[in-house]
């Protein structure tokens, strides 16, 4: 019963974006179920912040997708606002749906770079709509260019699912201030190199593998979008079991999964993944009419930093450079890694040399305990993972010999509980991802903890009741010759229970629902603090507290 449920489960996405909305600090009285309209998709992140100077728009794409035929199109930068080096560039996308529609999955390249992936809300019959912001100025190399454009978000349009998703993506150019322009400068002819934030190159590696950096690369860092999506059990991976265990998603070692990147066949990179539950998912999409978990709609790429390979990578020749993600069952598709490579050059250099100096790698744990239930007593799955990766390279620059160590430590541990049948489902877990990356006198240290805990039941006439929590939190702090420097926390929660009458039309679900996220950052150039709750789709608190 539950898993003819579950198909609902969910959608896609990918992005490093904030969802924007409009709405009142507290509404009318919330109504007693839900309706036939709910307010538009909003999210307690903040929006991108953007610099007081001159701005020009650019239209990338504007479309409907009602199945899976690919925008295809054409990009050009502005022929204004800094001609390649702005201070910023941010991507926004306006939406709007209505009818009856699944979550779906999309993305958008510009000249075969993905430079945004997401996934849709669920709509109303009279219609939602949404928008998505995005900072893409890493991807200024790419932009600074005449492009080829393409975009895509799946979908499925016939007499029952009725949600056409139209569209429309711009890119907004702000002009450096003259304080930036001098600051940027200062700090090329000090250091060599560009700015941290903007790579000089950016390279796809779209379908293929192989990979050739240009030889005086003295910086590399690689950026994943991995996410578990498709339809099948790889969409909430994290529920998945052993052979042994009777339950309706299997994956031979359980649900441990680990994003790696090989150079060569080389491990040169580990990383857990975000579990995101997309707005329909755990069964119950009244949980996310309104506000969705996190990065439901803002899906940040893994990033992995390989300048200790550098050395290699500088010689040339291309490079086999290949994502897998550990725990997927052989021959099972069900996630999407596309690669983008960002590379920063030594201009003084015609070829910056070096090596990998040491690799250092733990075994690899991923243990997972069965044990039986029977009627009311629930099954039972405790899982313990974890990983550690250590590497150090060097690479020779214009301005000297730089060393970089990357260590990374990963740990899994969740409890999955079950009954027969699946009436009941619930999970807690928790992923951490602790990364240092250290470079010369400098370090910077980023604690990352993904939490999860969730339960459905399915009750008396059909009852379903999902309550979840989720919880997306890192600290990063940087130390600079044994003093600690910059320093920030993001703390993103969601709250969620409702419940509806499964297996019956829309109309006669009489589904009640609250949810509450609270997004946090804080750090040494501020705060921010803002609270958003909801009852039956209506929006009843909009505080902030900073």
């Amino acid at each position: 019963m539950r898993r003819r449920v579950m198909s609902m489960l969910v959608g896609a996405v990918l992005a490093a974006s904030t969802l924007l909305g409009a709405g009142p600090a507290a509404a009318d009285t919330p109504p007693p179920e839900f309706g036939n309209d709910w307010h538009d998709p909003i999210t307690a992140a903040p929006p991108v912040p953007k610099p007081h100077t001159k701005s020009c728009e650019v239209a990338v794409a504007e479309a409907q997708f009602k199945d899976f035929t690919p925008y295809k199109g054409t990009y050009a930068p502005p022929e204004k606002c800094g001609k390649g080096r702005w201070g910023k560039v941010v991507l926004r996308l306006d939406g709007k749906v209505k009818g009856r529609q699944y979550d779906r999955l999309g993305y958008l390249r510009i000249g075969g770079v993905e430079v945004f992936r997401t996934s849709t809300p669920e709509p109303s019959a009279d219609g939602i709509t949404w928008s998505v912001e995005k900072d893409v100025t890493r991807y200024s190399e790419t932009l600074s260019r005449d492009q080829q454009v393409e975009m895509l978000i799946g979908n499925v349009v016939d007499d029952t699912y009725t949600g056409i998703i139209d569209v429309r993506a711009t890119l907004t150019f702000y002009e450096q201030d003259k304080q930036d322009k001098q600051n940027k400068r200062d700090k090329r002819e000090k250091r060599g190199h560009a700015s941290p934030a903007v790579p000089d190159r950016v390279v796809p590696l779209g379908d293929g593998t192989s990979l050739t950096t240009p030889r005086n690369s003295e910086r590399i860092i690689a950026e994943v979008y991995a996410t578990g999506s498709g339809g099948g059990c790889e969409e909430y991976w994290y529920l998945t079991v052993p052979d042994a265990a009777p339950y309706s998603c299997k994956a031979d070692h359980g649900p441990y999964r680990e994003v790696q990147v090989k150079v060569d066949g080389q491990l040169a990179g580990i990383a857990a993944p975000f579990p995101t539950v997309w707005t329909g998912g755990w069964s119950n999409p009244f949980l996310w009419y309104v506000i969705p978990g996190p990065r439901a709609f803002d899906i940040k790429p893994v990033e992995y930093d390989l300048t200790p390979f550098a050395g290699l990578l500088n010689d040339g020749r291309p490079h086999q450079v290949e994502v897998s993600v550990v725990g997927v069952p052989k021959a099972q598709t069900g996630w999407s890694t596309p690669v983008n490579v960002l590379v920063w050059q030594d201009e003084k250099s015609d070829h910056v040399t070096g090596r990998l100096t040491r690799h250092q790698e733990g075994a690899l744990a991923n243990d997972s305990t069965y044990t039986p239930g029977s009627g009311e007593k629930a099954h039972r799955l405790d899982t313990e993972g974890g990983h550690r990766l250590s590497v150090s390279g060097y690479v020779n620059t214009s301005h000297g010999r730089v060393a970089t160590t990357v260590t990374r430590t990963l740990a899994n541990a969740s409890g999955h509980r079950w009954t027969d049948g699946e009436a009941m489902d619930a999970l807690k877990a928790t992923w951490t991802d602790r990364e240092t990356i250290t470079t010369g006198h400098r370090a910077v240290r980023t604690d990352r903890t993904y939490t999860m805990d969730g339960t459905t039941t399915l009750g008396d006439s059909d009852r379903l009741r999902t309550e979840i929590a989720l919880g997306d939190r890192s600290e990063t702090t940087t130390i600079r010759d044994g003093r600690r420097g910059n320093w920030s926390v993001l703390d993103d929660r969601y709250d969620g229970d409702a419940t509806y009458t499964a297996n019956v039309p829309r109309e006669q679900r009489h589904a009640v629902g609250t949810s509450r996220e609270r997004y946090r950052l804080l750090g040494d150039t501020g705060c921010y603090d803002r609270t958003l709750a909801t009852v039956q789709g209506t929006l009843t608190e909009d505080r902030r507290r900073c």
